[in-house]
Parts: structure tokens; C-alpha cells; sequence
């Protein structure tokens, strides 16, 4: 083994290495677990491990301070060098860094810098497996076949930087996805999880979500395109509103570019989004859906900048009341706009007061509307008012009076998800929720669904 392979001491070695007139270190030591499965039978499983680093190189010139970022995977001492040499060398071989900053100083050091990395591993699944097995077992007598993943991954970051920062972040993340099939595969559903340690997933009752909705699509009833009042479970709300964060960076907003530009100059914040009592937050310290508390960003763009890694976060409202409060902001685009520093955090939670759950909301349809289980392929179209378009999946339903009374054919869709909050009449219960497109990328959401009196369904769909 090399004398220097502990994470901690990769990062401290990085850092003494560097001539540079600053430099930045982050180790990104990765575990993960993982099960498949495929018509009511365990198919594959396995465990990995590896490690990231990203050496920021910072070189102070007369025109500004250049930055230069190298990021190398399975990083053993052998190869320090020859990395933080390639970093200092983009920095000498770049121009001035727009975003350019002072280091993050001051931040208090992590007390579990030096302990080593968290791992996850195939134990993760030991109440998660046998209770699975049990729902194959009912799946199979009740004439359905279930197909589907589990993945747990745990990502110990380690900080370092010239000016002193030594911070450690531990981050779980698991998912579940489960699909059931009716036995000729004429109907699909779908069901999605987020969670931390998988002891909070019950497939018992994921099974028997599933299989009333294979129930429902018995009855197949079409319909032409146009707008429905339509429920939105919260998996679909929070795919909607990830874009809407991804969208909302202050910059943009004020250089006249998206649908937060406040016509004339300048932004809109402080203007109501939505007459119901929303408030959508990012909090690192949100119970269940807790992220890491200071800025990791291994290269800068849009919403994110390499000068400020190791700024601490802190729970900011994008939305109070429907209101809009903030933008996303490095410390370089706060400084352009005027507005405060608010940089992304790893999660998104979205709260309307309602205490209502998705079954109670469509109990309480009293006309005709449409039940969705979550979308796909969604894409911006313009960017000036986040018009989106994307396709229904695994189960589109009709409600009539209070009843789900059959399943319907997919549709494209074309909405704005703040058009959507400003017109939605109803916000249920706030729920821990997967995205279902986005959840490669982003899981840590926590929404409730909302009725939309006239969604628009822009054309019909041939997708399943």
C-alpha cells in the first residue's frame, strides 16, 4: 500500500505539492451497492469503489487571476504530481477567470477530516432483499410481473485548500425504481423511492400501489388532446420545479435571458409566483434530504463557481408565500446583480400548507380530471418563459367524480412550471418523493402534489 492513500492525506500532500498562489483539493472517495431484477427474479447485484480528485489551481497575474481545473479518477500518490502539475499549467495557460475570488477562508475545520471514508456495501440491502423476495412472491399470484433497481451510493468528499479549509461531507443517496407489468405487457406502472439507508422503503406497499394501478388500466378509455384539470403526483412537481431551479441563476435573470427577467431591466424578485401559500426552500440540513453544508464545485459555470468551494450553506427560500425571494448566486454573480450570495444546494422542498394526500385529492375531484404518474423526456423550448414539453409514462388515469374509473392514452405536454404554480388551486401533503426523470442527477426532493385546473395536453402520445 503507498504511504500516502488515505484521502485526508492525498488532499494534504495535493496541497504541498502546489506552487501555485492558491489551490484547492477535493477527494471524492465513492462506494456503492446495487440490485436488479426482472419479471419477479433477483438478476444481478454487485458493489463498486473508487476515487475522484480535482486539483483547482489558482495563478495571480496583472489582467486577474487565472484558474485551472484537472480531475483525474483511481488517483494513487504515484500520480500527485504529475496532477497538480497539470492543474498549475491550464491556470498559466488560461486568461483571467471571470468569477475569480479570494479563497473561502475561515470556515471551522471538519472534526472527521483525518477518519476514513464511509462505505456502503450489499448489507445496506439485509431488510430491503427478504421483503422484495416477499413481493415477487405476491407480485406472481397476483398475475403480475415486477421489474426494477436499487442503487445506494455513499460519496465521502474531502476539502482542502491553501488558505486553510479542511472540510469533510459524508452523502448517502438511494434510489429505488419499480415497474410492474400486467403478464402480456399490454400495462406498466411505475414507483420511485428516495432514500438514505433503504430502511424507510417498503415494497410491500410500493407492490400494492402498483398493482391498483395495473387494476385501474383494465379499462382503456381514449382521449383527444386539450387542457384537463389534472393532479400531479409529487415525483412529476418536482421533476417540473429541479428545471425551474436549474433555470432560476440571478445572472441570467438580470441580462434580460429567462423567465425570471423582470421586463425593462433587472429582476423579479419580490413578485408573487402564486396566490396559494407556497414556499419552495433548499435547506443542507432538511431532515431525510440533508446535503452537504458548504460549497463543493469542481468547476465553474452558470450556478457554480471553483473560487468559492467551502462557503457554507445555509436554508435559503427561493419561494415564501408565493413570493419570489431568491436567485442562485456565486459570490461573483451576487457582486454583479447586487443580490444577496445564495448558491444551489442539494436539495429542493416544496411546502403549500395542504394536508391532503394524492388518493384524498383525487377523492375530492368532483368533476372529470386526469391522475399522471410521472414524466420523461421533458425539454425546454423557450427559455424566456421555461415553456417545457415532455411525455406522460407508465400510466395516465381518468377521474370522474371522485373515482378512478380507467386508464387513458399518453400525451405531450407544453407547460411552464411557474405558470403552473400561479395557476394550481391545490397543494397537498409535502411527501419525500423520486424523480423520475431527473434522478440520475438529483434526488433529494420533498413535494406535494398539485391540481392544475386546465394542464395542457398538447397532442396525444404513442409512448407507454
Amino acid at each position: 500500500m503507498s504511504r500516502v492513500s488515505k484521502p485526508h492525506e492525498i488532499v494534504e500532500r495535493a496541497l504541498e505539492l502546489s506552487t501555485a498562489d492558491g489551490c484547492v483539493v477535493i477527494a471524492d472517495e465513492e462506494s456503492s451497492a446495487n440490485l436488479r431484477w426482472a419479471a419477479n427474479a433477483l438478476t444481478t447485484n454487485g458493489v463498486t469503489r473508487g476515487r475522484t480528485l480535482t486539483v483547482i489551481a489558482t495563478v495571480d497575474g496583472a489582467q486577474g487571476t487565472a484558474s485551472g481545473v484537472v480531475s483525474r479518477s483511481a488517483v494513487t500518490a504515484d500520480d500527485l504530481e504529475p496532477l497538480v502539475r497539470a492543474a498549475e499549467a491550464a491556470a498559466r495557460g488560461a486568461g483571467p477567470a471571470e468569477d475569480a475570488q479570494p479563497l473561502v477562508t475561515g470556515v471551522p475545520t471538519s472534526p472527521d477530516f483525518t477518519d476514513a471514508p464511509a462505505e456502503t456495501g450489499s448489507d445496506v440491502f439485509g431488510e430491503f432483499a427478504p421483503a422484495l423476495g416477499d413481493a415477487f412472491a405476491r407480485a406472481r399470484s397476483g398475475g403480475r410481473e415486477l421489474y426494477g433497481f436499487a442503487h445506494h451510493q455513499l460519496t465521502s468528499t474531502y476539502l482542502g485548500t491553501s488558505t486553510g479549509l479542511r472540510l469533510r461531507h459524508d452523502q448517502p443517496n438511494g434510489t429505488l425504481e419499480l415497474n410492474a407489468k400486467s403478464p402480456d405487457r399490454t400495462r406498466s406502472t411505475w414507483a420511485g423511492r428516495s432514500t438514505r439507508d433503504f430502511k424507510d422503503v417498503d415494497p410491500a406497499e410500493l407492490d400494492a400501489e402498483l398493482a391498483q394501478r395495473l387494476r385501474w388500466a383494465e379499462r382503456r378509455i381514449e382521449l383527444p388532446a386539450g387542457r384537463y384539470e389534472t393532479l400531479l403526483p409529487p415525483t412529476a412537481v418536482a421533476d417540473l420545479l429541479i428545471y425551474q431551479l436549474w433555470s432560476s441563476t440571478a445572472r441570467d435573470a438580470a441580462e434580460g435571458r429567462t423567465v425570471f427577467s423582470k421586463p425593462g431591466g433587472g429582476t423579479r424578485i419580490g413578485e408573487t409566483l402564486s396566490e396559494l401559500p407556497l414556499s419552495l426552500r433548499s435547506d443542507p440540513h432538511a431532515p431525510g434530504l440533508e446535503s452537504a453544508p458548504f460549497v463543493i464545485a469542481h468547476a465553474s459555470g452558470d450556478g457554480a463557481s471553483v473560487f468559492d468551494n467551502g462557503l457554507p450553506l445555509t436554508s435559503t427560500d427561493w419561494i415564501r408565500d408565493g413570493r419570489l425571494e431568491h436567485l442562485t448566486t456565486t459570490r461573483h454573480t451576487a457582486g454583479l446583480t447586487g443580490l444577496p450570495v445564495a448558491p444551489a444546494i442539494d436539495n429542493l422542498v416544496l411546502e403549500g400548507g395542504g394536508e391532503r394526500s394524492l388518493e384524498e385529492m383525487v377523492a375530492a375531484t368532483t368533476g372529470r380530471g386526469l391522475l399522471l404518474t410521472c414524466m420523461w423526456y421533458i425539454r425546454e423550448v423557450d427559455p424566456a418563459t421555461l415553456l417545457l414539453t415532455g411525455l406522460t409514462r407508465d400510466g395516465v388515469y381518468l377521474v370522474e367524480g371522485g373515482e378512478v374509473v380507467g386508464e387513458v392514452n399518453n400525451f405531450r405536454f407544453n407547460e411552464s412550471p411557474v405558470d403552473l404554480l400561479s395557476r394550481a388551486t391545490e397543494a397537498g401533503r409535502t411527501e419525500k418523493t423520486l424523480p423520475r426523470e431527473w434522478g440520475d442527477w438529483f434526488t433529494r426532493a420533498a413535494m406535494p402534489a398539485l391540481r392544475i385546473p386546465d394542464f395542457n395536453m398538447s397532442s396525444v402520445s404513442l409512448g407507454v
